[in-house]
């Protein structure tokens, strides 16, 4: 009878294992390291490993930044999570319902702009003379240059 040969189970990650697996490149998990939004560590010849649930760390960080949240509020929400640990999926509502109620307000704005787009340019800029309603006088001009109408509170 043949003997199966055991092969070791190896927990931990090189970077390039990372890359490759999280399909992103190993500029970006240092970058992400820099952030605070990913931890690895360095072995004693110095090689740097990750531990296997980094990839599901950086996955949702892919889905949230392909969403449109900054990477800023990714990690603030990250950092919610005890000891820094990789979210579970009972962690997932909390954080998606945080992240759906950041992506209503910019949709909102969004809707605005799109509105306004065709009419004005956002008062303060090349609407003073068309736009005597919203902007009489050039009030708006001391707000600051450029468009001043865009954000919330117009």
């Amino acid at each position: 009878m043949k003997k199966l040969q055991q092969i070791p189970l190896i927990r931990d990650l090189s970077v390039g294992d990372v890359a490759e697996r999280a399909g992103v490149a190993v500029s970006t998990l240092h970058f992400y390291e820099a952030e605070g939004l990913i931890k690895g560590w360095r072995t004693i010849s110095n090689h740097r490993r990750y531990g296997r649930d980094v990839l599901r760390r950086i996955a949702i960080i892919k889905v949230a930044q392909r969403a449109g949240i900054p990477l800023k509020e990714i990690q603030q929400a990250l950092n919610t999570l005890p000891d820094g640990r990789t979210p579970t999926g009972k962690d997932w509502p909390r954080l998606a319902t945080y992240w759906q109620a950041q992506l209503d307000d910019r949709i909102a704005r969004l809707m605005r702009l799109r509105n306004q787009l065709t009419g004005c340019i956002g008062c303060g800029c090349l609407s003073t003379d068309e736009c005597p309603l919203r902007n009489p006088a050039d009030i708006l001009g001391d707000k600051g240059p450029g468009p001043v109408l865009l954000e919330p509170g117009e």
